[in-house]
């Protein structure tokens, strides 16, 4: 899978990626104009080409309050990232490239006050997909919230994944309808934030295209 290729998806507002992007966004900018008055810290895991926070940061009211870092491994996407941030004056917002499965990539600015997994638990085990949840809680500040997503092709696991995330101090404030073709969930995490562990590997991205050959 070429993952510079396939976000060109994006770019088409019928796609399921379009679609889903909209609503991502629409998420943030809650979760934002939510938050409590004061700086924020923002994190996005697989970030890719950023257009997640990059679409909402410009004209959003708290744009002045984000302090980000986007981490992806592909260097285009990165590149992309970068070249946006620069020419929409987003000097706060950091682009690493990087492999964003590795807890290192976080120092400094866990746990954050908003957290993006978007795009993550589709191309990952669903053991890893555990596992992330559980990193979660070193991730996200107290208070945060959490933006994930995760297509609903069966079998099914989003509802497993708002059970795991609520065993581990997650509250459900919002899920996308399960016929709207994804799934995109919104927890705010209500527990004690755990020390970011250095060093460890959160998952291996495997590609959906590969999970679901192995499936067949």
């Amino acid at each position: 899978m070429d993952w510079h290729v396939w976000h060109g998806d994006y770019d088409l507002p019928d796609s399921f990626l379009g679609r889903r992007l909209q609503v991502v966004q629409e998420r943030i900018g809650l979760a934002l104009e939510a938050s409590p008055p004061g700086p924020l810290r923002v994190m996005s895991i697989c970030a890719g080409e950023g257009r997640d926070l990059l679409g909402v940061l410009p004209d959003h009211p708290r744009r002045g309050d984000v302090v980000a870092r986007l981490v992806e491994l592909d260097p285009r996407n990165v590149a992309v990232a970068k070249r946006v941030a620069t020419s929409l004056g987003l000097d706060q917002v950091e682009v690493v490239v990087g492999d964003a499965a590795v807890t290192d990539q976080y120092g400094g600015m866990a746990p954050a006050d908003l957290v993006l997994v978007c795009g993550v638990f589709g191309n990952i085990s669903d053991d890893d997909i555990e596992r992330v949840v559980g990193f979660c809680t070193q991730l996200c500040a107290k208070g945060g919230v959490l933006v994930w997503t995760r297509h609903r092709k069966q079998p099914d696991l989003f509802p497993q994944i708002c059970r795991w995330l609520e065993e581990r101090g997650f509250t459900r404030e919002w899920l996308s309808e399960p016929d709207a073709g994804f799934g995109v969930g919104v927890h705010r995490f209500a527990g004690q934030s755990q020390p970011l562990i250095s060093g460890t590997r959160m998952f291996t991205f495997v590609g959906y295209d590969v999970l679901a050959g192995r499936d067949q």
